[in-house]
């Protein structure tokens, strides 16, 4: 911190049990593996690892599996929730983060069994308990979807 009470400009990153501190997705819909960096109040960047054990490739598609783009887009959001909690701290851990719209989502290329999932999440803009972000998902530094999407906080 630069000074007492702002905001840092990096806080390293979140490992699964952080996340899990942060947000209350679990299995089989925690999406995010670790946050591998944060920027309070500005970006985030999620890191999943996509492995053939996940549920949904049984039947999406169980001879081509393919990740599907809905749940691409819960990564983006849950990212976006733990750059929300590390914004605001503590009492907000746990606290239920709802989409409110996505917008101009696109898809340019499957993701598969093997890949690795990296979100990069930034902030637009915040108005009271409502956040928007923009958002792209990267595999090997090539953009595989993208989308902006607002979200509410709201308690339990």
């Amino acid at each position: 911190m630069d000074e007492v009470g702002s905001i840092p400009d990096s806080i390293g990153a979140y490992g699964i049990m952080q996340i899990m501190q942060a947000i209350p997705h679990r299995f089989p819909f925690l999406l995010i593996d670790r946050v591998v960096d944060i920027r309070p109040d500005h970006s985030a960047v999620g890191m999943k690892n996509v492995s053939i054990n996940e549920q949904f490739f049984q039947g999406h598609f169980p001879a081509e599996p393919v990740m599907p783009g809905v749940l691409i887009v819960e990564s983006m959001a849950q990212t976006a929730a733990v750059l929300v909690v590390a914004t605001l701290g503590a009492a907000f851990q746990g606290k239920l983060v709802y989409f409110m719209s996505v917008e101009g989502a696109k898809f340019r290329r499957p993701v598969v069994p093997g890949d690795q999932l990296f979100v990069h999440v930034t902030k637009v803009q915040r108005r009271m308990s409502v956040w928007k972000f923009a958002a792209q998902a990267k595999v090997e530094g090539t953009v595989v979807a993208e989308a902006t999407y607002a979200a509410m906080i709201r308690d339990r």
